[in-house]
């Protein structure tokens, strides 16, 4: 009887794995194609216990850190938009952020868009890097 017991709370505990393991970077994706067309990166996290304020002023200060430039910020919209210029084109990059209520805590959404000719490597981690410092 107890290992039946046992078993099926392993069971239920690895099945409710995959809700437990969600994380930033499950929830990225990109569009478009590399050097072709322009390529959209983004992804988003759900911070249950942050309130939006706090979220918003900890990803401000993430993405200053990452050195972006021309940081516009909207506080009350919770929109942040910053450019990067690291191809040497002189074409900038553009990273998005919306930082919203959602239930008791906080939604934030991160977007980077490159223009066509240019590619940008190492996007879920970085894009992550700057979503996540809401937990931190």
């Amino acid at each position: 009887m107890h290992t039946r017991t046992g078993f099926a709370f392993a069971l239920a505990v690895l099945s409710a794995s995959p809700a437990l393991a969600d994380t930033c970077a499950s929830h990225y994706e990109s569009s478009g194609v590399p050097l072709v067309t322009g390529v959209t990166y983004k992804t988003w996290m759900i911070f249950p216990s942050v309130n939006p304020n706090a979220a918003f002023d900890k990803v401000s200060r993430a993405v200053l850190a990452e050195g972006f430039v021309d940081v516009n910020v909207e506080k009350k919209l919770g929109t942040l938009t910053a450019q990067q210029e690291t191809s040497g084109s002189g074409r900038p990059q553009t990273l998005r952020v919306v930082v919203r209520k959602n239930d008791k805590g906080s939604r934030v959404d991160v977007v980077f868009i490159v223009q066509q000719g240019q590619v940008a490597p190492n996007m879920s981690k970085n894009l992550c890097r700057i979503a996540n410092a809401v937990g931190e």
